[in-house]
């Protein structure tokens, strides 16, 4: 084994190797609990035998579990190689040499390093997509709370909460935009102008409550800490494979690169330099299989539901009526499925049942998918894979607080959104 994967492996927390089902090395957490399965290993496995007995029930007609299956590959490609790319990306050092360049910029206070980490991740996520900043995002603010020596989890939550929330400003900043730009047919920049106001008012929630209920205390004494040295990579060549496979990953988004192929590219060419350099460090558990399980399960009992009463019961959400009353009533609806089924499902199923035209309603029902997936783990794909970076690095978020606080942000940024839609309507 390489001195670099010696290195990583005392770094994440035990030997390399020791990977969880997840795709990630072992969590201290885990450690300590033993054998007992974690609850989204059990809600993955009733979701996967769920989803095969609909289809081989026939409950869900072949044809369409096949074309449901069909659809979600694409998106199963990106989980698995985007996690492996993240994966590898943090064992060769790249995560803490930018969580180094963070802090050293925020020159020891406390404040200001709220701000940068608020304004990063709002313009990763706009940029880039939030399922980008889930994955590349969260191992950078892990690294720099343990690098400052300040708690893990107000970092985190830094970072999956904005990547939800700043997710509405551009049509690749989430999957479920491109789908309703597409719907309402709105270029790019005529998109933007018309979600600026609710994005802002998004963001300012965001950030309000993250300081109140997760950064605020935590602050020690003084609010202030010390600036850490520059970061060195213990192997430079292996460092430099890594931010270049980071990079064309990011060139590939932004140049329109289905998100697959871009992250399918960028991790063979990782994989490439570990193979070289660092052999041992690759093991099969770096794939994220519990994920790509519970993504096939979810979808295929949600496309079930759907032919049973689901889109009955979204309709009857939604409502009849239009104005302000219908544009809060969809963005709430959207907000609550999305919590209960995941928001891409979620969004599906309630522009399934929306008139075409009806564009106050169809944006605030696309405010609720992408603002409100914050009380539950499997809300979204960003949450998820920000779930399992945390499990990888050994990070426990407290259940209760998570939920009630991500219960609390989802209400009260998508009333705000929604608000400001109706206003500069």
């Amino acid at each position: 084994m390489s001195p670099l994967a010696r290195r990583a492996g005392r770094r994440r927390g035990g030997r390399i190797g020791a990977v969880d089902p997840a795709g990630g090395p072992s969590a201290r957490t885990e450690r300590v609990s033993g054998c007992r399965a974690h609850p989204l290993d059990v809600v993955a496995v009733v979701l996967a035998v769920a989803g095969a007995g609909c289809a081989l029930t026939g409950l869900l007609p072949r044809a369409e579990a096949v074309a449901t299956v069909q659809r979600v590959l694409p998106l199963l490609l990106f989980l698995a190689t985007v996690v492996v790319l993240a994966e590898l990306t943090a064992v060769a050092g790249v995560f803490d040499a930018v969580a180094t360049r963070l802090a050293i910029a925020a020159r020891g206070r406390y404040a200001v390093l709220f701000g940068l980490c608020v304004g990063f991740a709002s313009l990763t996520t706009v940029v880039l997509n939030l399922d980008t900043t889930a994955v590349l995002l969260t191992p950078v603010m892990l690294a720099l709370a343990r690098r400052l020596g300040l708690p893990a989890v107000p970092l985190a939550m830094t970072t999956v909460w904005l990547a939800n929330t700043a997710s509405l400003l551009l049509p690749v900043s989430n999957l479920t935009n491109l789908l309703a730009a597409d719907r309402i047919d709105l270029a790019p920049l005529s998109y933007a102008a018309r979600m600026a106001a609710p994005q802002l008012a998004a963001v300012a929630v965001t950030a309000v409550l993250l300081w109140f209920c997760w950064w605020r205390p935590g602050r020690r004494g003084g609010g202030g800490f010390r600036s850490p040295p520059r970061h060195v990579p213990a192997d430079r060549w292996l460092y430099r494979t890594a931010v270049a496979g980071c990079l064309l990953f990011v060139a590939g988004i932004l140049a329109g690169v289905p998100i697959g192929l871009a992250s399918t590219v960028a991790a063979a060419l990782v994989l490439a330099g570990f193979l070289v350099r660092s052999r041992g460090t690759l093991r099969p558990a770096l794939v994220p299989w519990r994920l790509l399980v519970f993504v096939t399960g979810l979808f295929l009992v949600v496309q079930t539901l759907g032919r049973y009463g689901l889109d009955n019961l979204v309709g009857w959400l939604l409502g009849p009526d239009g104005g302000a009353l219908g544009a809060l009533r969809a963005g709430g609806t959207g907000a609550l499925l999305s919590n209960l089924v995941n928001n891409l499902p979620a969004y599906v199923a309630g522009e399934a049942v929306l008139p075409v035209g009806d564009e106050p309603r169809l944006l605030a029902l696309l405010i609720g998918t992408n603002v409100g997936p914050l009380a539950t783990p499997w809300a979204s794909l960003a949450t998820l894979i920000w779930y399992e970076r945390c499990r990888a690095a050994g990070v426990t978020v407290p259940t209760a607080r998570f939920l009630a606080t991500g219960a609390l942000l989802a209400v009260t940024a998508t009333l705000a959104a929604v608000a400001a839609l109706l206003l500069t309507s």
